[in-house]
């Protein structure tokens, strides 16, 4: 694989070089949205502002994964699909970031715990749909994801009852903050989730890429 120091990405119209992460100030409320981003698309952008909002952030970061190690087929390029990132992505609090890549590891519990220790004074928030709350616990370390940052889940069409019936959901119960006070979930202690409902929006990475293929 070429090193990604060596890669230089148009991003947000900036020339963005490697896996560097955003640049933080103390205290800062930042969201953290994982996932392959093959290809990024509206649904993304929704989620994300509605987070923003709802959470009161100061930053989102996009953190576009080298690959996913659930799925069997990879995705697009890195680079290319950081590119459609940036293309995409243009509100001034969504950050696009490959800081995984040079991690050497798609696992989200080792990229939190990176994140806390390189910016132990910034207040992360982890991201994700309610699909990915039913099987988060066939990820690596899951357990250490809950333990090492709060995290919100957002409503995704036909998968909100999934999340109460999820083995995260089950072994996290007593950790659920009401949803009139996601907004405190950056300032409790961990672990600490909450669930988000948002207005839905359709538009999947799946549907579009079987849409492309037909």
């Amino acid at each position: 694989m070429v090193p990604m120091n060596k890669l230089e990405y148009p991003v947000n119209g900036e020339s963005y070089v490697g896996p560097q992460a955003p640049i933080v100030r103390a205290r800062m409320r930042v969201g953290l949205l994982g996932g392959s981003f093959d290809p990024p698309h509206k649904g993304h952008v929704h989620i994300s502002l509605e987070a923003i909002k709802r959470l009161q952030l100061d930053q989102l970061w996009w953190l576009v994964s080298p690959g996913n190690p659930l799925k069997e087929q990879g995705p697009w390029p890195l680079e290319r699909r950081l590119q459609q990132c940036g293309e995409l992505a243009r509100h001034p609090k969504i950050k696009i970031t490959a800081l995984e890549a040079s991690l050497g590891s798609p696992y989200t519990a080792k990229t939190l715990t990176f994140l806390t220790r390189r910016y132990p004074a910034t207040r992360f928030v982890w991201l994700m749909g309610a699909d990915n709350m039913a099987s988060v616990h066939l990820w690596q370390d899951w357990q250490r994801i809950f333990r090492a940052v709060p995290v919100a889940v957002l409503d995704r069409p036909g998968q909100r009852h999934q999340v109460s019936l999820s083995i995260a959901a089950h072994v996290f119960g007593k950790d659920r903050i009401a949803e009139k006070q996601a907004a405190s979930i950056l300032n409790v202690v961990k672990p600490a989730w909450t669930i988000l409902s948002v207005p839905l929006n359709y538009e999947s990475s799946t549907r579009i890429r079987e849409k492309h293929r037909s």
